[in-house]
């Protein structure tokens, strides 16, 4: 027979962070204790709300299993003497609880089994709490301390319930024994709740006015937010991360609704965001479906049901009028200078101490942002490429400049100051404001970009080499001072910032020379002239980031494998788009049949050439022996004058599976070391000039074969 389990921990206010956590800790603690003691459990179903975390367990056996408990002592050579037990042996005996007579033997050792009967389930649930207890505590760095016990807990602990079945299991713990009570909302059922059956935990608590299940006060959250946006006439703008804390603020979840005054649009959309959203746990509320017109209205979540909802609406208000009035004064007296003016302030801020201010980073990033935007021309190409800069390229070198120069402005100005997380956004308004060109703005309002895996890269070109200028500069200017990250130590976001590089490069389609960029990045650097040793560490540091962002990657339905990767990487290649580019195409040719065969021919072909040493590359067809010889020649020009045609490296690799059958009847038929010198020197320069072909995409030797 089987049996549902309760376990409730009731508490003052959770923290929103830990409400979550904690019950997946407590539901995961108690259903793997339970399995580890050999006790069957069927589905697990964890509760939280501020106020409590639980975890409800069906179908759980009512005893463990008998057990066996097998104990191993001396080999026999060491047991017995003559015949008789040695005082290994009479210890072991005596470990045992039994007389020598009573072990057995087992592989050559002294060996004893006891069988003892299983233990009820509700005398194991004691033990396996405060086993769960202890792993709880790993996820809470700073705990409570509370009245005169020595308990600890992320807030103090009001009650404990625990049942099996309908009956209550004598828990104690945090000085409190476990009852069948369990408690309701705080206003609205403050009574004590006894329950009868652990299985009526949630049936229970919703007439108690409480939605203990996570999932579905969320859901019912979601609905009462766009239900009260549609009778605003507008949508809600509801993230993930706001609705997940929300959802862990309240037990019974009321929407309603509230306004600020009109006024207050003339603020950014995102100056008003973030103090609704932000700072105030409220949804803002949006005319239309793309949410970029924002209204004068918001909705919160309350967590009781009002019998005087306009005292409600009126102190959520007064709340958030003083915060949008403050944002609004420091949002004028920033509009009256240019960013300009603020730009010129930067010289007085820090940016870090071995590298000057932010005034110096900037010089540093419109240099680079020049550079960058000199060698790539608007449409994505080398300008080495093409005949002639055109003049939207000179443009967009001008406003790269430009929008570098100002894009720090914004961190000296009032609103910034007050919201850090607007910083760049602010900058983009305030260029507007000031006049600049709409291109400069938005290259500085999206220099951040991208700033975590999801976020867009820039949109424009001139923003994407600002934003590349910055990121190259920290990277640059870090491992110049000897700061680079460690294992689990990145205080710099290096590794976001060297992804970022990366992103932009493949999205963007820019073709960037990154080890000349990071090299003139490290030369701008106050530490002194360029470190070989730097730059090369530097750009290692970034390769290795591009690994593991494309290794994995499903494309063609496989995943890229580390030897696709590191064949291409064996070529030195110094841009990543190049990297990209090859790494999709060699993944499509490890598919095709004549792959493996080329692999491991290509392998074969560098060790020969290794022993060989110096090998001249001239073949002389006059000096062939064998019909393959020449057969393996002739197919190799054909394919250097296809790849001479050829528009993409995938092509390149499929012209040269077509040399599988000559290079394997190469192998079959023709002995490389030849005794005659000359003819031994001209199969080599041969294998030689078709090693340079299996290295012209990808080093194909990397590969699988």
């Amino acid at each position: 027979m089987t049996l549902p389990l309760l376990l409730e921990i009731g508490c003052e206010d959770l923290p929103a962070r830990y409400v979550v956590p904690l019950a997946n800790a407590l539901g995961r603690g108690i259903a793997e204790g339970l399995a580890k003691r050999g006790v069957s459990v069927g589905t697990s179903s964890v509760f939280a709300t501020p106020r409590r975390i639980a975890v409800q367990l069906s179908d759980v056996a009512q005893s463990q299993p008998d057990q066996t408990a097998e104990m191993v002592g001396p080999a026999l050579a060491a047991a017995l003497k003559d015949g008789q037990p040695t005082p290994a042996a009479l210890g072991f005996a005596r470990k045992c609880g039994v007389e020598f007579s009573a072990l057995g033997q087992k592989d050559g050792k002294l060996y004893f089994a006891r069988n003892t009967p299983g233990r009820p389930t509700r005398e194991l649930i004691p033990e396996i709490f405060q086993d769960t207890l202890r792993q709880m505590d790993e996820l809470v760095p700073k705990r409570m301390r509370w009245g005169a016990g020595d308990a600890t807990f992320v807030r103090p602990v009001e009650w404990l319930c625990c049942l099996l079945g309908t009956e209550s299991i004598p828990l104690r713990a945090f000085g409190l024994d476990a009852s069948r009570l369990t408690y309701g909302h705080r206003f609205h059922a403050p009574d004590p709740l006894p329950l009868t059956s652990a299985a009526h935990y949630a049936d229970a608590l919703r007439t108690a006015r409480v939605w203990a299940d996570v999932a579905l006060r969320k859901a019912e959250i979601r609905s009462q937010i766009e239900t009260a946006a549609a009778k605003l006439g507008g949508h809600a703008r509801i993230t993930e991360d706001l609705l997940d804390e929300v959802t862990a603020l309240v037990e019974l979840p009321v929407a309603i609704a509230g306004r600020f005054e009109e006024r207050f649009l003339e603020l950014p959309p995102e100056v008003i965001v973030a103090t609704v959203e932000t700072n105030q746990r409220y949804f803002t509320v949006f005319s239309d479906t793309a949410l970029t017109r924002l209204t004068n209205h918001f909705i919160t979540i309350s967590n009781i049901e009002s019998r005087d909802e306009s005292q409600v609406i009126a102190g959520n208000e007064r709340v958030v009028r003083p915060r949008l009035t403050d944002a609004l004064f420091f949002y004028q007296q920033d509009l009256k200078h240019p960013l300009v003016d603020y730009a010129a302030k930067l010289d007085a801020v820090t940016f870090q101490k071995d590298l000057g201010s932010i005034g110096a980073k900037v010089e540093r990033m419109a240099a680079l942002a020049r550079g960058i935007a000199a060698t790539i021309a608007a449409d994505g190409q080398p300008v080495g490429q093409v005949a002639s800069v055109s003049r939207d390229d000179l443009r967009f070198e001008e406003w790269a400049v430009r929008a570098a120069r100002l894009c720090k402005g914004d961190l000296v100005t009032k609103v910034v100051y007050e919201f850090p997380e607007l910083q760049g956004l602010m900058g983009g308004y305030y260029a507007s404001k000031s006049g600049e060109h709409p291109e400069v703005a938005v290259a500085i309002r999206e220099h951040y970009l991208p700033t975590q895996q999801g976020t867009p890269i820039p949109s424009t070109r001139a923003g994407q080499y600002v934003a590349l200028a910055d990121k190259l500069d920290t990277l640059a200017g870090i491992f110049a001072i000897g700061q680079k990250p460690s294992a689990s130590k990145d205080p710099f976001a290096l590794r976001r910032a060297a992804l970022g590089v990366l992103r932009i490069c493949l999205e963007g389609g820019l073709p960037l020379d990154l080890r000349q960029q990071l090299a003139e990045a490290v030369d701008l650097q106050p530490a002194g002239k360029r470190d070989a040793t730097v730059v090369a560490e530097l750009f290692e540091f970034v390769m290795e980031r591009l690994r593991a962002w494309l290794v994995g990657q499903e494309h063609e339905g496989r995943p890229i494998a580390i030897e696709t990767f590191e064949s291409v990487k064996a070529l030195g290649i110094h841009y990543p788009l190049d990297v990209q580019r090859r790494v999709l195409a060699v993944h499509g040719f490890v598919a095709l049949e004549a792959a493996p065969n080329l692999a491991a021919a290509n392998k074969r072909i560098r060790n020969i050439l290794k022993q060989a040493g110096a090998v001249e590359a001239s073949v002389d067809p006059a000096k062939f022996e064998h019909a393959a010889e020449g057969a393996l020649f002739e197919a190799m020009k054909a394919q250097a004058a296809l790849n001479a045609q050829a528009t993409s490296y995938t092509q390149k690799l499929v012209n040269l599976a077509s040399l599988r059958a000559p290079v394997d009847a190469f192998f079959e038929r023709v002995m490389v070391n030849a005794e005659d010198p000359a003819v031994r020197a001209n199969r080599l320069a041969l294998l030689k000039q078709l090693d340079a072909m299996c290295r012209d995409v990808a080093d194909l030797s990397c590969l699988p074969g």
